[in-house]
């Protein structure tokens, strides 16, 4: 079991949703794990209640999976999930750079040019934990500053899902190859000359390329 800390929030239930769903985004919990109610809160030093509370909180943002009398399990999609929130994204994400782009242009520029600088560290670090988060960072980036609301929960349905694929299953290759981090410096260049159909083209590459190394590491 991980040590598992907590950040303050509003209620103790989403304290620990907030530590879990981190847990399981930067593979504490990798996809398929048993979470299991009594040790977690022996972990976290408090009741079921809340543990309980924060799984269902989970279950909703689709990173955990309950089964009724048989227990609760970090999500685990298979090949045709996959394909699926790759379809989705490569549908959503060059709308929501679109959107930024007319919206906040300048303010997604800075914000994309830091996390191009933390990306560029946690290569240099081989760190897959970092590299992956700031690769979450880069795509939220667009939707952060798209200034439509729908778009952005739209996006959140899938973000945690999407968040915890990468670190398990990409960022491990993408801190060993430049391939990744060349790409996401593309992206920026083309959202800075406002190019949104070679961006689209790069953007159907590369959530395709994330496609197939998801479902060849299904395999493994």
């Amino acid at each position: 079991m991980p040590s598992l800390k907590l950040e303050p929030s509003q209620s103790l239930a989403q304290k620990v949703a907030s530590r879990l769903r981190q847990a399981i985004i930067e593979g504490e919990f990798p996809p398929g794990a048993v979470i299991a109610e009594e040790m977690l809160a022996q972990s976290f030093g408090i009741s079921r209640t809340p543990v309980r509370e924060a799984l269902n909180q989970l279950q909703l943002q689709g990173l955990v999976v309950i089964r009724p009398q048989v227990g609760s399990f970090v999500f685990s999609p298979d090949a045709g999930d996959i394909a699926m929130l790759c379809e989705f994204r490569a549908i959503l994400e060059p709308q929501a750079a679109r959107l930024a782009y007319r919206n906040d242009r300048s303010g997604t520029l800075a914000e994309l040019e830091t996390v191009i600088g933390e990306m560029e560290k946690a290569v240099a670090a081989k760190d897959k934990v970092a590299y992956g988060r700031a690769d979450t960072a880069f795509h939220e980036a667009f939707v952060n500053h798209c200034g439509n609301r729908y778009v952005e929960d739209s996006y959140r349905l899938v973000a945690g899902r999407v968040a915890a694929l990468r670190t398990n299953y990409s960022a491990p290759i993408d801190v060993q190859t430049p391939r990744s981090f060349k790409e996401h410096r593309a992206f920026v260049e083309l959202f800075e000359k406002g190019d949104f159909e070679e961006f689209d083209r790069l953007m159907r590459i590369h959530v395709t390329d994330t496609a197939k190394t998801y479902t060849a590491a299904l395999r493994l």
